[in-house]
């Protein structure tokens, strides 16, 4: 029995279940909207910020960091920003793609990003700022520039380096140092990092960081088996913890050597409970709507899963077909709750969206 779900009338998504959403114009123009609105917007803030004395408590969030200020909190507008050049790469049609490219132009200043690289070495304790989230998304950013054969995009890759060399830097220090992986449902979990890391070495051919990638990776779970993903989620869950494993295992592994594993990690009570919608209780809460973040980030981790397995693995079409039912559910939900959603469930969206 097919499952459908509701759509307002205001929704520019018709959704049917089993339907693979596409990301057309009209749906890139809708979410666009999101990171375009908030780049900008410097309050409401979270800081990470550790204050060190009492000449520090006076400081804004955009004195400390200069681009990456709006959005509520440096992370999201990160990936904000990520967004807004997928999209202008992508679809550079599109009817707001003018106010895009100034919303970019404007950050991918070369000295305000010069120094949101010196935040890291101007103040004390900022060694865990964003460790590893951000960072993931920093280098996210960074191969999308990499990737874009476009002058505009190789000047603001330029410009963005002296951020992208220190995470780097951080990163390479830190990681040796990590002896146990993060599993959590949110921000610090340690596969998510991982998988975003590792696809920026390989863009950017730096073959060290992606052997201590890959070492590490193995070394956290490559002997992980009957994974408790019979437990999940947590209740302000953005991340499925097993699938972030399974979505990192699958860029480390040859098909064979991934079959053979991921037939060992999950059970079938785990595979039934993590194919199931998560219950987003109340849309204006900014710790629960994480749910919703949660369908787009079980939707990517299952379509790459699936793009890993054999045709024959009765995993394929299960994870596919998935996929699409979380991408449904959660689409017409990003535009029915606040900004605790607004200012970061566009870009989950759309990276979900990808092929």
């Amino acid at each position: 029995m097919k499952k459908y779900f509701l759509v307002l009338a205001a929704s520019p998504f018709l959704i049917y279940a089993q339907k693979a959403p596409k990301l057309t114009d009209e749906m890139a123009i809708k979410l666009s909207e999101k990171p375009l609105h908030c780049i900008n917007q410097e309050y409401p803030n979270k800081t990470a910020h550790i204050i060190n004395n009492e000449k520090e408590v006076a400081l804004s969030p955009k004195d400390l960091h200069p681009v990456f200020y709006g959005c509520f909190d440096w992370h999201s507008s990160v990936h904000g920003h990520w967004m807004l050049v997928r999209l202008l790469k992508t679809k550079p049609e599109l009817v707001n793609a003018n106010k895009i490219e100034q919303i970019l132009s404007q950050s991918f200043q070369k000295e305000n990003l010069e120094s949101e690289a010196d935040y890291f070495t101007k103040y004390q304790l900022t060694g865990t700022f964003e460790r590893t989230y951000g960072w993931a998304w920093i280098l996210k950013l960074d191969e999308e520039l990499t990737t874009w054969d476009d002058p505009r995009a190789k000047i603001w890759h330029q410009n963005l380096k002296p951020l992208t060399d220190q995470i780097l830097k951080s990163w390479k220090s830190y990681l040796p140092k990590q002896t146990y992986p993060n599993r959590t449902g949110v921000h610090p979990n340690t596969a998510f990092a991982l998988s975003f890391a590792l696809d920026w070495a390989r863009a950017n051919k730096d073959k060290d960081f992606e052997n201590l990638l890959i070492e590490k990776s193995k070394y956290f779970y490559l002997n992980d088996q009957k994974t408790p993903a019979y437990l999940e989620p947590d209740g302000s869950d953005f991340f499925s913890p097993s699938l972030e494993i399974a979505d990192l295992m699958r860029r480390v592994l040859t098909q064979k050597e991934f079959v053979k594993w991921i037939d060992n990690f999950y059970e079938k009570r785990s595979l039934e409970n993590i194919e199931k919608i998560p219950v987003v209780s109340d849309l204006s809460d900014y710790q629960t709507v994480h749910l919703v973040g949660l369908s787009f980030s079980k939707a990517w981790c299952m379509k790459g899963i699936a793009n890993s397995l054999p045709d024959n693995h009765p995993l394929k079409n299960k994870f596919s077909e998935t996929a699409n039912i979380f991408l449904n559910n959660g689409l017409p939900l990003l535009f029915q709750g606040n900004y605790g959603g607004d200012h970061w469930l566009a870009s989950f969206a759309v990276y979900a969206l990808e092929d």
